[in-house]
């Protein structure tokens, strides 16, 4: 059965591969980038591959929490049900660490605005539907304040790993509160040092074929091996579900985690 699907930051890397990959299986996509011109060559790429579903764009910039909203309301008024949500994007190394809304962007981009687009898409969700969330290997205790945006980061790595921990722990508390409905989170580490514009700015290295990355995202966004996953965390490096950080298993340092994230996203923007 084919499935309507939402991935963000699918003009680039593992989120296009992944979005070619599902597209030739024959499901409905739904794609998010920065960039018209990009969505529009991503649309144009997979309209000329062999594929049956219908293709949708949508253009938000993600370090925005007011552009999120926008996302969200956008796909709502022009979908009835979404089957499964991929929260791909992300970043690292920028020119502009904080964002207009005043937060770091490795925050405000790989947690917050996920966490945003799942809360307000989720009266959309089928009762069986996935979110699949884009973690990483690289996982650093959360600084509050650093989430908050009232500390300043200073390195690169250490931003984006405590922004991947807070998201596998929001996907932890998200879980949890909806195990009675049939909804699966599930954070994924796609495989260390892929191909990606990410990897080849932040490391310098060409990385791994972005496949691998895009094989397992869709595994866990369709296949029967991720069904009961919810609340779980796969690591493709290990080639199987595994432990998260520790604090990833700590509900009460998740909780406060999700608090933090609420305040945000509750404050006017």
């Amino acid at each position: 059965m084919t499935k309507k699907i939402l991935i963000t930051g699918a003009t680039d890397g593992i989120g296009l591969e992944t979005a070619k990959r599902l597209y030739s299986e024959g499901h409905t996509l739904l794609l998010h980038g920065r960039n018209s011109e990009k969505l529009a060559a991503t649309e144009r790429t997979l309209a000329d591959t062999k594929g049956a579903g219908l293709i949708f764009t949508y253009k938000a910039d993600l370090s925005r929490l007011a552009e999120v909203d926008s996302l969200a309301e956008a796909i709502a008024n022009e979908h009835d049900q979404l089957d499964v949500i991929i929260n791909n994007a992300g970043v690292m190394r920028v020119p502009e660490t904080i964002t207009q809304d005043g937060l770091d962007v490795r925050f405000a981009v790989n947690t917050v605005a996920p966490y945003l687009l799942t809360k307000r898409l989720l009266p959309l969700l089928a009762c069986d539907a996935r979110v699949v969330n884009l973690s990483s290997a690289a996982q650093a205790t959360v600084e509050l304040d650093a989430l908050r945006g009232k500390k300043l980061l200073l390195d690169d790595m250490s931003a984006y790993a405590q922004s991947k921990l807070a998201l596998t722990m929001w996907n932890h508390t998200m879980a949890q509160s909806s195990s009675n409905q049939g909804l699966v989170f599930v954070a994924v580490n796609p495989g260390s040092l892929l191909a990606s514009k990410m990897v080849k700015e932040g490391f310098g290295i060409a990385g791994k074929s972005l496949s691998i990355g895009a094989k397992v995202l869709g595994r866990a966004a369709l296949s029967e091996e991720f069904a009961n996953a919810s609340g779980k965390y796969f690591d493709n490096d290990k080639g199987g579900f595994g432990a998260p950080h520790a604090d990833a298993l700590d509900d009460r340092k998740c909780r406060e985690v999700v608090a933090a994230i609420e305040k945000l996203v509750a404050a006017p923007t």
